[in-house]
């Protein structure tokens, strides 16, 4: 309630007898706040010696005078918790007054110290829900991705048996086929008639184009195992997920490893530009530095196409410098100089940043994409877990630093700054 403070204390002991559950009166002036009277102050003071006859029919403004107590006052928008915590600050003799709320110029409310109390116990209470929530979802995606990478390994190991037995064959069978040839070349020129069934059977089989196209499926066979070999030795690599692995890893390596099984998704439809620089081997988590790079590389590829989407349904097919767009990553790495003016080893770090020219990222949001489950995509494409992922292993794991730079229109890069050791 709201009573003009030059009304008579009668007003005020009406207004608490039709309210029993008011915590106390607001009294204003022309609009203007004046202070408050709560009911256990009122109370008080209508319950000592001559305190009826001193207030009952004098001005709020005396009764309130003898109050004199300090007015808590709150924005409408202050936050339950930030109101809660300044009031249970206040003086002991004010510990229980209400608080008054300012929800618009000229117009207040009272708030009980219980009800914003009440209010903060909901909210701690929705916040413990929603955190176990998260972490249920956080250890049943973990769950998921380590049953993924044993099963990866295992399938890894089991492809990499009867492919190196093959490439192991070939080798023979191309060392065979050479002998027979060299063999067949010398019976052609030892032998001057050849009968005319020779004749037709080297006729029908086309002689000469399988002798040239033998070498040529060997190679091809050779080239294919030697490929198949590559993808399970990476698939291996990549799902070994041992915490305590710490070993020199080649970047490059890495990188390319990555690449190469997520060629399924780059080739034909997106440009790789390497800029490689001259980088000291690094002492990480070979496994998930390869997760990181996959993230990112995925989200790259997933922009860029999304990006092409909407060129084709748009029919805007150059961009704003009459260039044809062509989707392109580039993914660079170079020695990095330390910032720290302590730091006895100016080249302790590598950098590498993944580069792509899609529709880059809303600044809104930029500050925001390395939360747990804050995703863009549509429900069921993205789980908003892969940055926050490459987050932690980057800080967390490998006390590195990852940086995003990114403008609508113009395309995203991520800067990853990796110790080449890591710290003790």
């Amino acid at each position: 309630y709201q009573v003009e403070a030059d009304q008579p204390g009668q007003q005020a002991t009406d207004i608490f007898d039709a309210n029993p559950l008011l915590p106390g009166i607001i009294l204003v002036e022309q609009g203007n706040l004046v202070g408050m009277i709560s009911r256990r102050r009122f109370l008080e003071q209508m319950s000592r010696p001559y305190g009826l006859c001193l207030f009952l029919n004098r001005p709020l403004t005396v009764l309130y005078s003898f109050i004199s107590s300090e007015v808590s006052v709150f924005p409408g928008k202050t936050l339950i918790v930030t109101a809660t915590r300044q009031a249970l600050k206040r003086p002991p003799e004010q510990l229980y007054e209400p608080v008054v709320v300012q929800i618009e110029p000229q117009v207040y409310r009272l708030l009980d110290v219980y009800q914003l109390l009440v209010a903060q116990s909901q909210i701690h209470e929705l916040t413990r829900k929603l955190l176990y929530e998260q972490t249920q979802a956080q250890m049943i995606q973990a769950e998921k991705m380590a049953s993924l990478g044993r099963m990866v390994a295992g399938v890894a190991h089991e492809i990499l048996n009867p492919v190196n037995f093959i490439s192991g064959n070939i080798r023979y069978l191309s060392n065979y086929s050479q002998d027979l040839i060299r063999l067949l070349s010398i019976y052609q020129s030892e032998v001057s008639n050849p009968s005319q069934k020779i004749i037709d059977v080297k006729e029908e089989i086309e002689l000469d184009f399988v002798v040239n196209d033998l070498t040529q499926i060997i190679d091809s066979m050779r080239i294919g195992a030697e490929r198949l070999k590559g993808i399970a030795g990476s698939l291996r690599s990549f799902s070994h997920t041992n915490e305590n692995d710490l070993r020199p890893v080649d970047i490059h390596n890495c990188i390319d490893n990555t690449l190469l099984i997520l060629n399924n998704r780059l080739k034909n439809s997106v440009e790789i530009i390497k800029q490689y620089g001259d980088v000291p081997t690094l002492t990480c988590h070979f496994g998930q530095i390869s997760q990181v790079f996959m993230n990112l590389i995925s989200n790259a590829v997933d922009a860029l196409e999304e990006k092409a989407k909407e060129k084709t349904l748009t029919g805007e097919l150059q961009t704003s410098d009459q260039s044809t767009w062509e989707p392109s990553i580039t993914i660079a790495t170079e020695r990095h100089t330390s910032d720290d003016p302590t730091s006895q080893n100016k080249n302790a770090w590598v950098l590498i940043k993944i580069s792509d020219n899609g529709p880059g990222i809303p600044k809104e949001i930029q500050g925001r994409i390395f939360e747990t489950f804050f995703t863009t995509k549509p429900v069921g494409e993205g789980t908003g877990l892969g940055l926050a992922i490459s987050h932690q292993i980057v800080v967390e794991k490998h006390n590195g630093k990852i940086n995003l730079q990114s403008e609508e229109g113009q395309g995203t890069t991520f800067e990853i700054l990796l110790p080449v050791q890591p710290s003790t």
